[in-house]
């Protein structure tokens, strides 16, 4: 989602050795609770903070919107868009419109939460409530997912919430130890591919090999078959992204000229009546490999098959997949353009961890690699997957910035973007910066509460009373693993990124073989 640019070449030059064998003798804890990371009281904003008037407004019905939306998708960009009504307003809370606007939201007007100190609001539910916003001021019809309201469009006091979160960590914690076996077998796929098109073509796109390997792992590893063994085929990463895309149209830019894609996109909702075919064979799928041990903990909750199975495809693919889809390009494209530096740093730290643990990939083994888990959570930092969060007042509350307070009315729609606040000078040195070993040891732990990616911080975790993302941990995990994986197999990569609809495209132009 932020805009990449051409990756850092690095070579690092080595014997070539065989790559060990790999194992996973240990499984997963999928946590669900607070963890045991230190912690240091919250930096609150002084509590004698004047108070002061909302900044902005919205404009003139309708054309205040259109205004707005065209400034945010073409004449500014989204970054920008923000940042000018920061110096505008000299604020980091103000009033603006907020895509898609009518007729597709029925109300685009928001509180924009643009620092570390406001954004943590959207996390508190006695303030807040997030029902139905998960992606933003509209909401998708509920046909692209069977009818139902999934989990991410429930607010925690509705009954299904807890039912329904229940139902997914049960699921993963019941499949956690297919995790690291499943990845390790799916990626060394991939990477085998990549070797090949550099062989044959001179160069290899990570994002297509990824999609499709990324889809297989979450198979394997939680329903217990590979899609290419059924009737789907390799057919799913292509519909679940003409699905995805379905649902987030209004919120996309794609390229086309300004006017022609402001109608289709941003003016009207694509009918999910196009979809639904494809969709159907994706439900297919998960209904007929997933085991009766979910569903009958589905039943268990009161959950119905049919609306369990539809849950398991959104958090599967929308969500997990997703993720993969937008994250794992990141993270490559972070540390190439880190430079070989970073790259024999990583590569020691990985081999000499797996040395010792017997030459095997243990999670004992993924936990010493402080370094390793680093960059991941700076990944996360500087580059969130899902950069926007909502959430709807509750009641009347006084909201504190770093530099002021500010009355919010009940019903008044919040909007946070993740990367400014995640990005905040007042509490991260060389904030725009991606620094490899800024969460290593006990100082970097406590800036982990300051990570908000999965719709909460990082030193925290899901829970059926919050709103955090059901599968945080495994997401933290599989990140880890990639890297992991990579400089087991390799001394150095070289890579050259550019934009893509959703994040960043990553072409591999270099794999220089491990030498140990």
């Amino acid at each position: 989602m932020a805009a990449a640019a051409a990756g850092t070449t690095t070579t690092l030059n080595h014997r070539p050795k065989p790559t060990p064998r790999l194992h996973c003798n240990r499984p997963i804890t999928i946590r669900c609770s607070v963890s045991n990371l230190p912690k240091t009281p919250h930096q609150s904003p002084p509590s004698d903070l004047p108070l002061r008037k909302i900044p902005g407004d919205y404009g003139l019905p309708l054309l205040g919107q259109i205004r707005d939306r065209f400034d945010y998708f073409y004449n500014q960009g989204r970054d920008d868009f923000l940042k000018s009504r920061i110096q505008k307003h000299g604020s980091t809370v103000f009033r603006v419109n907020m895509p898609p606007g009518r007729p597709v939201a029925k109300d685009p007007r928001v509180i924009t939460l643009l620092d570390a100190a406001s954004f943590p609001v959207l996390f508190d539910l006695s303030k807040v409530d997030k029902r139905d916003l998960f992606t933003g001021t509209f909401m998708p019809s509920t046909a692209f997912t069977g009818g139902y309201r999934v989990l991410s469009y429930l607010d925690p006091s509705e009954p299904n919430h807890a039912k329904l979160k229940r139902f997914l960590f049960h699921l993963l914690s019941s499949r956690r130890d297919h995790v690291v076996p499943s990845f390790q077998s799916c990626y060394a796929d991939l990477f085998a591919s990549l070797e090949s098109d550099l062989a044959s073509k001179g160069k290899a796109d990570f994002n297509s090999a990824n999609e499709q390997t990324a889809f297989d792992f979450l198979g394997r590893a939680l329903l217990g078959k590979s899609p290419q063994e059924t009737a789907l085929g390799t057919d799913g990463p292509g519909i679940i992204n003409k699905w995805v895309v379905f649902q987030l149209a209004p919120i996309l830019t794609v390229g086309l000229p300004k006017v022609a894609e402001d109608v289709v996109l941003h003016s009207f909702r694509l009918p999910p009546s196009l979809v639904k075919s494809d969709y159907e064979r994706l439900y297919r799928y998960f209904y007929e490999c997933g085991s009766s041990t979910y569903f009958e903990e589905a039943e268990r909750e009161g959950i119905s098959k049919d609306e369990a199975c539809h849950n398991v495809v959104f958090a599967t693919c929308f969500n997990s997949w997703g993720g993969m889809k937008i994250f794992f390009p990141n993270v490559l494209k972070w540390i190439g353009r880190a430079g070989a530096g970073l790259h024999a740093r990583l590569a020691e730290e990985v081999r000499s961890a797996v040395r010792a643990n017997g030459g095997r990939l243990s999670m004992r083994a993924i936990e010493s690699m402080e370094l390793t888990k680093s960059v991941v959570y700076e990944s996360l930092r500087i580059d969130p997957p899902v950069p926007l969060q909502y959430g709807r007042a509750k009641r009347d509350f006084v909201l504190k910035s770093h530099d002021a307070a500010f009355e919010v009315k009940e019903g008044e729609l919040l909007f946070g973007y993740q990367p400014f606040a995640t990005k905040d000078p007042r509490v991260f040195d060389r904030a725009e910066e991606f620094v490899a070993d800024r969460f290593v040891g006990e100082e970097g732990g406590r800036l982990l509460k300051h990570v908000l990616w999965s719709n909460g911080p990082e030193d925290q975790h899901p829970t059926v009373d919050n709103k955090q993302c059901a599968g945080k941990d495994f997401v933290v995990l599989i990140s880890r693993l990639l890297v992991a994986e990579l400089f087991l197999r390799y001394d150095s990569f070289e890579i050259e990124t550019s934009n893509s609809v959703l994040g960043s495209a990553i072409t591999v132009t270099s794999l220089k073989r491990a030498s140990f």
